[in-house]
């Protein structure tokens, strides 16, 4: 009989057969930070309007170039369990603001690498992680004060263009003046005067060819489809909408129909015929001039349509059908019957049209205020179609923050080289070990601001010793100039480089929430992975030709 080998005692000896534990700074807390650093340098070089692009091939082998940090860490598959909290924090960041996902990323990781050399110090994860909290306190309470400026009216071009400009030239630097332009336009015509903005109130329609400078707005909806019915424009229509498809409606239950002869067989035809006749002369009764199915179109139907002067679309999309209601003001019937009048939609344009090589169905509304505005993109490949399309992402996000808080901060780094001096100063004043965890946490803004001038091939060092120069005498607006030569610095407010406060707030609180979570694990248990039966070997199967 075998011999029993007993296991190490301890923590090993209670647990699973394969499960491993690690515990302590060498095993636990310096390889979470060494994960988290690495995630970090990732994006960092994605990071401002000059950052490069990364070509990320997911599972699907879809391929995406971009340098939008959300949709990096959405197709990258992270196992580690600590780079996964501040991923989850970028997250975070996106379902909030919507945008300064990559500054979640970059501020985390530099928070952990400047914590590393603390703990080597000798200072415990307790302090460390207590100054951290005093600082991250200490900036939320500062960040009120740098504030330089308010958008006063949502409905002004002006004051909600110099906003969408700033996020846009992050992700499409050199294309942002055409498309800050564009997405304002969209954002100010459907935002409601009542009720709260919606983000999906603006779509998006790619069609590919031309270039970006041949882009649209369409106070309405765009449809990549062609219209079914030989009429292809109708002026201040009338609308009614269906989720089943336009043809004869089946019976619930099975029957058999017996046939004797030639003449019953032509009246069970001619039957059918006068049925579908009646019911599509009944909706042309109500004033209706465009049908939109969200099922096949059967032909006997589409006949009956083309002789009462109806346009047929065909929508296969039920959330297209959705928002085509919402456009429209129509409700979606779920039977073949004839709508009342509350039930009918509106548009004062409905056409088919060639965008092109694509065959489109564009509902067109001409009132001021609509419930959906369309962006139409144009480029050249699918690939910048898909970066546009973050881009706009990100304005139009940055517009539902400015109806939350209107109030506005110099971008460009030029609020964290004032929270980080400010800071400073104040750790200065803290008396215990927490005063070094706050100073290494003022040094972390720096490494944002670094990153934007490593970027753009600029000194790093150079550029932070002319920022603090310039703060010292009390200009808390002066930023880093990506445009001007060499290491330049410019007032921010002047170049209307200006980011919503509340991107920055929520920023700082989830970078510093998860610093200060992956800080707090000294031990990692890990169970043996589950494992399935094993896949059939193919030993007897033929070859594939």
């Amino acid at each position: 009989m075998a011999m029993r080998v007993p296991k190490a005692p301890g923590l090993a000896q209670m647990l699973k057969e394969g499960s491993k534990t690690y515990h302590g700074l060498e095993e636990a807390v310096y390889r979470n930070i060494d994960a988290c650093r690495e995630l970090a340098k990732t994006t960092r070089t994605a990071y401002g309007p000059n950052g490069m692009n990364k070509m990320v091939i997911n599972h699907l082998e879809k391929l995406f170039v971009t340098n939008d940090a959300a949709t990096i860490m959405k197709e990258l598959e992270v196992q580690h369990p600590a780079a996964k909290m501040v991923i989850l924090a970028s997250q975070m960041q996106e379902q909030e603001v919507g945008d300064g996902t990559n500054f979640v990323l970059v501020f985390a990781g530099a928070l952990l690498h400047n914590a590393e050399e603390l703990l080597r110090m000798g200072l415990s994860p307790t302090e460390v992680i207590d100054g951290y909290n005093m600082a991250a306190k200490k900036a939320l309470e500062i960040l009120p004060d740098l504030v330089c400026g308010e958008v006063h009216d949502l409905g002004k071009n002006e004051e909600v263009l110099k906003v969408i400009r700033t996020a846009v030239a992050s992700k499409q630097y050199g294309n942002e003046d055409f498309l800050a332009k564009l997405i304002t336009k969209a954002c100010i015509m459907v935002h409601p005067k009542k009720t709260a903005f919606n983000v999906d109130s603006v779509r998006v329609c790619k069609i590919l060819g031309c270039g970006v400078y041949q882009s649209t707005v369409i106070q309405g909806m765009v449809f990549k489809r062609e219209a079914e019915s030989d009429l292809n424009k109708v002026k201040d229509a009338k609308i009614v909408v269906y989720s089943c498809p336009f043809d004869m409606g089946n019976t619930e239950t099975k029957g058999t129909v017996l046939i004797k002869s030639a003449k019953e067989l032509m009246d069970f035809s001619k039957g059918e015929e006068g049925l579908m006749d009646a019911q599509v002369k009944a909706i042309a009764e109500t004033g209706a001039k465009v049908v939109v199915s969200g099922g096949k179109v059967a032909d006997m139907a589409l006949h009956y349509a083309n002789k009462y002067g109806l346009m047929v679309v065909r929508l296969n999309s039920k959330f297209d059908l959705r928002r085509l209601c919402k456009a429209v003001g129509a409700t979606a019937l779920p039977r073949l019957t004839q709508p009342t009048a509350e039930e009918l939609g509106h548009c004062d344009l409905v056409y088919s049209d060639e965008i092109g090589e694509d065959k489109v169905v564009i509902f067109k509304q001409e009132k001021e205020e609509s419930a959906l505005a369309t962006i139409v993109i144009r480029g050249s490949t699918e690939n910048i179609m898909d970066d546009i399309e973050r881009a706009i992402d990100d304005g139009v996000n940055n517009f539902k923050v400015l109806t939350r808080d209107q109030r506005l901060i110099p971008g460009a780094g030029a609020t964290e080289i004032e929270l980080a001096r400010q800071l400073a100063s104040y750790a200065e004043t803290c008396p215990g070990l927490e005063q070094y965890a706050i100073m290494k946490y003022s040094e972390s803004f720096e490494s944002l601001v670094k990153a934007l001038a490593e970027n753009c091939g600029v000194k790093s060092q150079e550029l932070i010793a002319n920022l603090y120069a310039e703060h010292q005498q009390g200009k808390k607006t002066i930023g880093f100039d990506n445009e001007g030569e060499g290491v330049a610095v410019r007032d921010m407010v002047e170049a209307n480089i200006l980011e919503p406060y509340l991107t920055k707030m929520w920023g700082i609180k989830l970078a510093s929430n998860a610093a200060a979570t992956v800080l707090k694990v000294d031990q990692i248990i890990m169970s043996k992975p589950a494992g399935g039966p094993k896949p059939r070997e193919k030993a007897d199967w033929d070859d594939d030709d």
